[in-house]
């Protein structure tokens, strides 16, 4: 019997033909695991802006897999030695950098889970997945946890200039339509080298690297941090939080398998560490999930419930006043005594229909991962040392906004 073909090439939107370049990353690409991201969406409810923003992580994961083999390609041909094993380890590595993502992003970690992050299930996947390949991903491990000694590989994966980013801002960009987020992914990769075991950026590209920066803020402002979106985000949790406190009391919810165990289980790190059921779980949690229950959820007895879940579905969603500080107590409280006699509910039911939220972002932290220029000369320095443009000084600065979400009666 002839054996597959598994030399795939993939048509992605965003870079053209993606090639699959092994049969060990093929068969990454069609277990279950990774297949659960087709049903996630990369945005989480930036949709409710963008209408076009309907891509998923799945795409996001293989179009990063796609730049770590041009990175691999451009530093190779710097005279860097990277090995067969080691190429093909890093593009595991960044192929499931997102696998321990939930429904909708982060709502899932703010809810249903307790002190685990996307990450931290993202290493148990890869750990779980080591042992169904028989070790093939030791390497690929190593790397993710930034314990193998080429640090540079690392970089790519989890960085300043990581191909996750490169990728992101490229795709999220185009399938949004925000035009701002437009970077040159290609031009960056090509000015890549290494300079003492880690990543640096040739002189020549600095102006690259500096509409990235740019580009890297406005999205975040624009779409990852959009007033909206974080509304969106937070009535979701709510709902989930709602949903739990319900369930935990002994209230019968619709709710798939997999939701039904996060709702009526009391979850937290320990759980997936010790017992592989927690993570059973997980990997049957989808958007899907979670829609499905919000929908049945609209015509649930319990008002707070039934009213959020059924907005959420309408696009009712919570108004958001953005201050430059937490709003009072005063009126915090004036809020709440609004919706108390409004839908004749408690001071407890009340607090679902509000949130506070703190955003902040400083796009380029030094103190994170540096991106360091190659001078002509052969030194290195930050790039905040060597940019002439102000908007790096103001890149490197936190900033943050004070987003009090509330129900619009």
């Amino acid at each position: 019997m002839k054996k597959p073909n598994k030399r795939k090439i993939i048509n992605d939107p965003v870079f053209g033909f993606i090639n699959i370049p092994s049969e060990f990353l093929y068969d990454l690409i069609q277990h279950p695991y990774f297949q659960r991201l087709h049903r996630i969406k990369q945005l989480g409810l930036s949709s409710y802006v963008y209408p076009g923003a309907q891509h998923t992580r799945m795409q996001h994961s293989l179009g990063a897999m796609h730049l770590m083999g041009e990175a691999i390609t451009q530093l190779r041909q710097q005279g860097h030695d990277i090995s067969s094993a080691e190429a093909e380890a890093v593009r595991a590595c960044i192929l499931l950098h997102d696998i321990g993502h939930g429904p909708f992003s982060h709502a899932l970690e703010h809810s249903l889970v307790n002190d685990i992050s996307h990450e931290e299930i993202s290493l148990l996947l890869m750990q779980s997945l080591n042992v169904a390949f028989e070790n093939k991903l030791d390497l690929a491990i190593d790397i993710f946890k930034g314990s193998y000694p080429k640090r540079f590989l690392h970089q790519l994966v989890s960085g300043q200039l990581d191909m996750d980013r490169l990728d992101y801002l490229s795709r999220d960009s185009f399938f949004s339509g925000v035009s701002e987020g437009i970077i040159g992914a290609a031009r960056i990769i090509k000015m890549l080298n290494l300079h003492d075991d880690e990543l640096v950026v040739d002189i020549k590209g600095i102006y690259s690297i500096e509409k990235f920066l740019v580009a890297r803020r406005l999205m975040y402002w624009q779409v990852y941090l959009h007033k909206t979106s974080v509304a969106a985000e937070k009535m979701l949790v709510n709902i989930l939080k709602r949903a739990k406190e319900l369930a935990l009391q002994g209230e019968i919810l619709f709710a798939t398998p997999a939701l039904n165990y996060f709702l009526y289980n009391t979850i937290s790190k320990n759980s997936f560490i010790n017992s592989d059921e927690a993570l059973t779980h997980f990997v049957m949690l989808d958007d899907s999930d979670l829609i499905s229950a919000i929908k049945v959820w609209s015509n649930h007895s319990d008002k707070v419930l039934s009213i959020l879940c059924r907005d959420f579905t309408n696009r009712k969603l919570f108004k958001v006043d953005v201050n430059t500080a937490s709003v009072t107590s005063e009126v915090y409280n004036e809020y709440l005594h609004q919706y108390m006699q409004y839908f004749d509910i408690s001071k407890h039911e009340a607090s679902y229909f509000l949130g506070d939220e703190i955003v902040s972002t400083d796009t380029y932290s030094a103190e994170d991962d540096n991106i360091n220029i190659l001078l002509k000369d052969g030194t290195v320095k930050d790039i905040a040392d060597v940019s002439d443009m102000l908007n790096i000084q103001v890149l490197t600065k936190k900033v943050e906004k004070y987003f009090f979400c509330h129900y619009k009666i």
